[in-house]
């Protein structure tokens, strides 16, 4: 049978040339809240490289919603270095998204710029800070800003928007019952839950609308603990995503300040990790180093790891659904794709070589990236920037690449 991979599709108002999407995997190319000539130079290469569509990470919709000073707040001010980038990947090709999203309790007040705010109050130990809980007139504001991001995202050339709606995120902070304690209209039953997400997804939806863009969510199947979301609850999130008119779903797992790894899978090298930390966070950076491996849930990595719990909801919605996890060969995308989603979204793949989507095109079934999951990209980005210890151009020391010679 005739592969998909290489024809067109229509998301939304938007059709991209392949069924290939960089996924917004959190790059750490940004300075001052805005773009640099190094983020540019990266998604050029990779929609370069053959993609149908390149992802700009987590841009924060407002100044209180950035966890990192490395990240995008996307704003009017920095619209014109943003076109500068849309306007270089179409050229090569390639429609471009971007990645909106609120941190919520993942920050600290230095980041941030004022006291981090969650579904409800309490102690984040991933910043570490507390926490106070978003009062019921805050909300619509904050939806409001989602609106706006994606209106600023259209002024700057953005071709779609990601939606962020898991891995413990603001979104997610409500939805889940590990961070939603809330004895109010938004907390409780799922029903309840889910109105945060969905006062977000009308603003985002109208904007998109208005602006004939592509609107696709970023959706937890389950947060990677007890006590979290599980995959029942998470098929009628994302039941209620689909009558919202979402375009398409990126089905993903796992809570970044509980079950990280859940996210990424493998063995996360800690001792790397603490290494790139910077001199100010010297308690984390021993806390990490001596602790890391006991502290960070380990889950294990094999190719195509979500597939399995993502046919659950291909069983379920109808919607267009957007595989990510483990796609690092021609084999396991065709395998994918044969499971009837209609697109696949890569990122460690595309981090070892930006050119991947065109050898996949050039080669055959036996085609595969030259990544071997060692981590070290995901040790660093939240330090420096994403790099693929296989083409780093600074040097790396030796015990670290002790460290990663143990990761298979």
């Amino acid at each position: 049978m005739e592969s998909k991979l290489f024809t067109p599709y229509k998301l939304g108002p938007i059709t991209l040339r392949n069924r290939t999407i960089r996924a917004a995997a959190f790059e750490s190319m940004g300075k001052d809240f805005g773009p640099t000539d190094d983020l540019k130079n990266y998604h050029v290469s990779v929609a370069r490289g053959g993609i149908g569509m390149t992802t700009l990470a987590y841009a924060a919709i407002s100044r209180g919603a950035i966890s990192f000073n490395s990240q995008l707040w996307l704003r009017d001010e920095i619209v014109p270095q943003l076109h500068d980038i849309t306007d270089a990947i179409h050229e090569e090709g390639a429609a471009v998204g971007i990645q909106i999203g609120h941190c919520g309790n993942m920050t600290h007040w230095t980041t941030a710029g004022r006291f981090p705010v969650g579904a409800s109050t309490g102690f984040n130990l991933y910043s570490p800070t507390f926490v106070r809980g978003l009062r019921k007139s805050e909300l619509p504001e904050i939806a409001k800003d989602f609106g706006k991001a994606v209106e600023v995202a259209h002024n700057a050339g953005f071709d779609s928007v990601e939606l962020h709606v898991g891995h413990g995120y603001l979104i997610s902070q409500f939805l889940s019952p590990y961070t939603n304690h809330r004895h109010d209209e938004y907390g409780g039953s799922l029903e309840n839950r889910m109105r945060f997400m969905n006062m977000c997804l009308d603003e985002a939806k109208e904007k998109a609308l208005k602006y004939n863009m592509a609107l696709v969510a970023k959706h937890n199947m389950y947060d990677g603990f007890k006590g979290g979301i599980e995959i029942p609850e998470s098929i009628e999130i994302a039941k209620e995503l689909e009558r919202h008119g979402i375009d398409g779903i990126v089905l993903s797992a796992g809570f970044v300040s509980k079950a990280p790894m859940a996210v990424m899978r493998g063995k996360i090298p800690t001792k790397t990790m603490a290494h790139y930390m910077p001199l100010r966070s010297l308690p984390q950076k021993l806390v990490i180093s001596t602790m890391g491996d006991m502290m960070i849930k380990q889950f294990p990595y094999e190719e195509c790891f979500f597939l399995e719990d993502a046919k659950k909801f291909r069983q379920e919605v109808n919607c267009p659904l957007i595989y990510v996890g483990g796609l690092v060969s021609r084999e396991s995308i065709e395998r994918v794709l044969g499971e009837g989603f209609e697109l696949v979204q890569m990122a460690r793949a595309l981090v070892n070589d930006t050119d991947f989507v065109n050898k996949l095109k050039a080669g055959d079934m036996s085609t595969r990236s030259g990544c071997n999951h060692r981590n070290y990209c995901v040790a660093r980005m939240y330090s420096d920037k994403m790099i693929c210890c296989h083409n780093c151009e600074e040097q790396i020391p030796d015990s670290i690449w002790k460290e990663l010679n143990k990761i298979k």
